[in-house]
């Protein structure tokens, strides 16, 4: 059984006790939350596609960690301009455990 969900922006194939890192999500190490934007849904036997989401399928998580991404450089520079601009950025992120996915 697996489900595909939608956040933050970005979609994620996930089953029961897997672990997925995504964009940051509020809450504390520890706190359940529930993902409602399932866009695919598969039991063994059954595929149910959404139009654009499954209605009444939830996947529900578990945050294991609030932490941050790699930095990335971002580097500006025109030629002949004396123009650099040099900044680095690190992404929020969230890291989830899969406890539950709940058909409609």
């Amino acid at each position: 059984m697996f489900a595909v969900v939608k956040t933050g922006g970005k979609q994620y194939k996930v089953s029961k006790d897997d672990k997925i890192t995504v964009e940051k999500l509020d809450g504390d190490e520890g706190k359940a939350v529930t993902l409602d934007n399932v866009l695919f849904f598969f039991d063994g036997q059954k595929a149910t596609i959404g139009e654009p989401e499954v209605k009444g399928a939830s996947v529900k998580a578990t945050i294991v960690k609030q932490t941050r991404g790699e930095k990335i450089t971002v580097f500006k520079k025109k030629r002949r301009q004396n123009y650099r601009r040099k900044k680095g950025h690190k992404q929020d992120l969230t890291i989830l455990q899969i406890t539950d996915i709940k058909a409609a």
